[in-house]
């Protein structure tokens, strides 16, 4: 068995989800979902008993493209991210009716399929096709399920639709370049092409602007809260749990080996800049209303965090960023989905109109201060483990990045915790909230025993990704 198996599974689950009908696409989904993790966790064992589960093959001659795919501990380590997050954000979607159910959930497959081939895809263009392949699904899942006023809806879908593609065009533009160099768009030979600080420098920016736009990254961000807040909330989980971390990864794989003199040159200024994330993004988060805003611009100050933590080229810094990107990929799916269920019954984001829940649901309660605390990396949970890891990375560089970074952790509390009171405590609203149902309560415990579970024993996600990571600053480092 090889990777390309978990990208067949789901890509015939798209299919076979279409074909059978609204009444059973749910259904369908979530057991090719399951099947897929199910296949993932088989690589794993393989990759760990050392067996070469990769794929070569010759694809197209002229130019010369390879269908190449490449299992290493980090690749694997984003494949089980999305193999995992795929059913639960599934199955957390059984409590909502949608029109074209069959189309719906085909998206969500489709989307699970391109977004494994980015992170699997070790040829250049492959890796770009499957790039912007992921585009297509959400852009509809937002589009035609999505929230609110249809204008504004499809102005929101569209100026992210339009960011996106034209950013990946500048990365497009730095692949054809590298590949006039190299003869090939396999990652090796690109790592082996020599570049003059110029050259870097370009290329380097050129990548930027296409992973800036996805993860985002200030001033990159404009699109962000109006699509997280449109979209469906699948729709807002499958974005923020799984694609952002497409930019994320790719700042790893591919922009920082390829241009190394170039990241070490403007190191700071990056940094910097996921920093500003930070700090800008908490601050907002403090002023908003909706609950699904403030959530989306607090999942723009962490990624600010895992983006300053991927610059400082220190293995403490990547080996955080990897930890957080899978730790906030299910803190934010959990936090999405209770702002969902709290919708479900209350038919209303407003922060303002919530309130009075505790004493009807304590069960849903407790879950919910559970994921509110493991946002706020309390010691214990996944997301402690990260965010500590970046903030020691950052502090080797400079104290100050530490300082400034760790305002995530303060202000992440102060906004998180005064959102929990307002939601969860104070006066009754005066619709009844019933308690969690058995299909909500399976994927909230799910999620909450991934977050404590590597938050006391991080071991096997730090043995698989670190190997891969020290051979990723090998490359950087020879020049």
């Amino acid at each position: 068995m090889n990777v390309s198996t978990i990208l067949i599974i789901l890509l015939i689950g798209a299919f076979a989800t279409y074909f059978s009908g609204d009444k059973l696409a749910s259904k369908v989904a979530l057991l090719f979902s399951l099947a897929a993790l199910g296949c993932s966790i088989v690589l794993l064992n393989n990759y760990n008993a050392g067996e070469n589960i990769s794929v070569i093959n010759s694809w197209i001659t002229q130019p010369k493209i390879s269908f190449a795919l490449n299992a290493d501990g980090l690749g694997l380590a984003m494949v089980l991210l999305t193999a995992a997050l795929t059913p639960i954000i599934i199955f957390s979607s059984f409590g909502n009716e949608y029109k074209n159910a069959k189309g719906f959930y085909a998206l969500i497959l489709f989307m699970a399929f391109a977004m494994t081939g980015t992170f699997l895809a070790s040829d250049g263009l492959l890796y770009y096709i499957f790039w912007e392949l992921a585009l297509i699904p959400i852009y509809f899942i937002a589009l035609i399920w999505g929230n609110g006023d249809a204008e504004e809806r499809r102005k929101a879908v569209v100026k992210f639709f339009i960011y996106t593609l034209a950013g990946s065009l500048f990365m497009l533009t730095a692949f054809i370049y590298l590949y006039q160099k190299a003869g090939s768009f396999l990652i090796e030979d690109l790592y082996k092409v020599n570049l003059s600080a110029c050259e870097q420098f370009w290329i380097f920016l050129a990548f930027f602007l296409a992973y800036a736009i996805k993860i985002p990254i200030i001033p990159f961000h404009t699109w962000q809260a109006n699509v997280y807040q449109k979209a469906p909330t699948v729709g807002t989980m499958l974005l923020s749990g799984i694609m952002l971390k497409m930019g994320l990864y790719s700042v790893i794989r591919w922009q920082l080996p390829l241009a190394p003199i170039a990241a070490k040159e403007y190191m700071y200024i990056f940094i910097a800049l996921g920093i500003a994330g930070v700090i800008y993004g908490s601050i907002v988060a403090l002023r908003q209303k909706d609950l699904k805003k403030l959530l989306a611009y607090s999942s723009l100050a962490h990624v600010g965090l895992i983006a300053a933590g991927s610059y400082t080229l220190t293995l403490d810094g990547l080996r955080g960023a990897v930890l957080q990107m899978i730790a906030h990929g299910f803190v934010v799916v959990g936090l999405f989905f209770a702002a969902e269920v709290i919708f479900r019954r209350y038919e209303t984001r407003e922060i303002a109109e919530m309130g009075g829940i505790r004493t009807q649901s304590p069960k849903f309660t407790s879950m919910f201060l559970i994921l509110v605390l493991a946002s706020v990396a309390l010691p214990s949970t996944f997301n402690f483990v990260g965010e500590f890891t970046v903030l020691y990375s950052l502090s080797q560089i400079n104290i100050w990045f530490a300082i400034l970074g760790g305002t995530t952790i303060i202000l992440g509390a102060y906004y998180m915790l005064r959102m929990f009171q307002h939601v969860m405590l104070g006066e009754t609203n005066s619709k009844t909230f019933a308690d969690v149902t058995l299909n909500e309560g399976i994927s909230f415990a799910v999620i909450i025993a991934v977050l404590l579970f590597f938050g006391f024993y991080p071991k096997p996600i730090t043995d698989l990704i670190t190997p891969s990571l020290e051979t990723i600053l090998q490359v950087i480092n020879k020049n």
